[in-house]
């Protein structure tokens, strides 16, 4: 069973700022860290690994520091891990990040084909959801988002069975192997990393690929070339505005509150009649 889990390496939101001046997000101003719903899918990959055996594989695209999460994916208890680093991998949108990506699964592949594939449901710094299902896409495998709990893998009939959160409850589905699920932090809770696979994760050096490294590639659907999405500009929404306090009597309050609504007439549009 060779399970394979996508991390992205993310600026800590908790903390982060927006530049006034360039309305952008200001990356400096905070840590670099796992996504955490990436953490929920390395740890949930440890944990099927612990009923059906096998080996984790890591997989990030990103700047040189990003070996960081992957050994943090190591410490967790994935067992190796790769990152594809270039510079003509700079500034993809979602379309080109899982065109990268699922090309960097294929060059894995070679040596052992991938069975099932775990993605975080989102980056906490994009929000979109949409690197999973279109690395999915590009592999013409099932996809399963919002998953909340892998409840079997059978790699006899490689079948999957899992919930997924919906608006009002959960789904059961099964699907078949090779897939991939995008996984909600609710799946697990985190565990504390065992000494040996810390001291093991300070050693590890992961496998650094660049782009001629993977196979068939078309470089037009790599970064800024292959990103069809252009964020035009970013603000921080202005801060909503105290109410207003009417005081007086019960008649003056009654009377400054109707002067107010009569000023603000789409306020009334759509109340009830009262006739």
């Amino acid at each position: 069973m060779h399970i394979l889990v996508c991390v992205k390496q993310v600026p800590d939101t908790k903390i982060i700022k927006i530049n006034p001046k360039t309305n952008t997000l200001d990356r400096r101003s905070a840590p670099a860290i796992l996504n955490p719903y990436d953490a929920h899918a390395v740890q949930e990959a440890v944990r099927i690994k612990r009923q059906v055996g096998g080996t984790i594989s890591i997989l990030s695209m990103g700047p040189p520091q990003a070996t960081a999460v992957i050994k943090k994916s190591i410490e967790i208890g994935a067992d190796r891990g790769f990152l594809i680093s270039d510079r003509a991998f700079a500034g993809a949108d979602t379309l080109a990040t899982s065109y990268a990506l699922s090309k960097a699964i294929e060059r894995i592949s070679e040596d052992t084909p991938v069975d099932l594939v775990i993605c975080g449901k989102h980056a906490i710094d994009g929000d979109t959801g949409q690197v999973g299902p279109g690395i999915a896409r590009r592999m013409d495998i099932p996809p399963v988002t919002n998953v909340i709990e892998v409840t079997e893998v059978n790699r006899e009939e490689k079948k999957v069975f899992v919930k997924r959160k919906v608006t009002n409850g959960y789904e059961v589905i099964q699907t078949f192997l090779p897939c991939l699920l995008t996984v909600e932090k609710e799946i697990n809770e985190l565990e504390y990393s065992p000494l040996p696979n810390m001291l093991n994760a300070a050693r590890y050096e992961p496998v650094i690929w660049s782009v001629n490294d993977l196979r068939e590639v078309d470089k037009t659907q790599l970064g800024l070339k292959g990103s069809p999405t252009i964020v035009g500009k970013m603000f921080t929404p202005p801060r909503p505005e105290g109410g207003k306090k009417i005081e007086g009597s019960a008649d003056e309050q009654v009377e400054k509150l109707m002067s107010i609504l009569m000023e603000q007439k789409h306020l009334l549009q759509g109340l009830p009649s009262t006739k």
